[in-house]
């Protein structure tokens, strides 16, 4: 099995982690020249972004060749997941890639402008993380055919959130600031996924963001700001270490 997984805050790789096999990171991946894959099992596991997919992923299905007769997606959500499914549904059908099974499930929202970090972590029990992670485990070990299907109002969220995904690109990075506690310690560059970030003394932002928060989050001086961040409160997914999510995006 060939799992290719696109993470931050380290959701995404503990998801493939525990369904094993071959760990592939999508942004070293799009760096390399040869994007052909085949084995019996490939699996795609990324976050939701402005309710649909990511434009790291999006290119991914663009250019990869993905050989197998069962491929799957697993998209992981914090708060609401709308119509993002079919959006990425959508693009894999576009350039040539059927999916057998499709499935989202809900984690820690890592998305500081719209949620407090305290009181994700506080409510993670109730997102039953562990159980669903499990069934969906479960589903791909045993090739259960299986698509997840959204809504027309879901759909069009989603359709609306895209558009404001790509009006915004190359922008949001402008909502960061730099406090004086930051030691130039160039942690910030190491994890971000689309080197959007050259340190100087301090952080410089190239203005190619894609809002992952990488930079934020792991931080060792707490010092990135986002213009109306709920809370200081950072977070990385217990299961992963800081040095895979730097190996997997630098």
């Amino acid at each position: 099995m060939k799992i290719f997984y696109l993470t931050s805050t380290g959701n995404n790789l503990a998801i493939g982690k525990e369904l094993g096999g071959e760990l592939y990171s999508i942004p070293k991946i799009l760096k390399k020249g040869n994007l052909e894959f085949e084995d019996d099992q490939i699996g795609i596991i990324f976050p939701c972004y402005y309710l649909g997919t990511p434009r790291m992923v999006q290119e991914f299905l663009q250019k990869a060749t993905l050989k197998s007769e069962y491929i799957f997606g697993i998209m992981s959500y914090g708060n609401k997941a709308a119509g993002g499914l079919n959006h990425f549904k959508k693009i894999a059908n576009e350039y040539g890639v059927r999916l057998s099974y499709l499935n989202s499930i809900l984690m820690v929202d890592n998305y500081l402008k719209l949620f407090d970090m305290e009181k994700q972590k506080l409510n993670e029990p109730k997102k039953k993380i562990d159980e669903n992670l499990a069934k969906i485990v479960e589903d791909i070990n045993s090739r259960k055919k299986f698509i997840k299907n959204t809504g027309f109002l879901t759909n069009t969220l989603t359709d609306v959130a895209q558009i404001v995904y790509k009006r915004t690109h190359g922008k949001t990075d402008k909502n960061f600031t730099v406090e004086d506690s930051c030691n130039g310690c160039k942690m910030c560059e190491k994890v971000c996924p689309v080197e959007n970030i050259k340190v100087k003394n301090k952080p410089v932002f190239l203005h190619h963001c894609e809002e992952c928060f990488a930079c934020t989050h792991h931080c060792p001086q707490n010092a990135i700001r986002v213009k109306g961040e709920k809370s200081r409160e950072r977070f990385i997914n217990e299961n992963v270490k800081l040095s895979e999510i730097i190996n997997a995006n630098n």
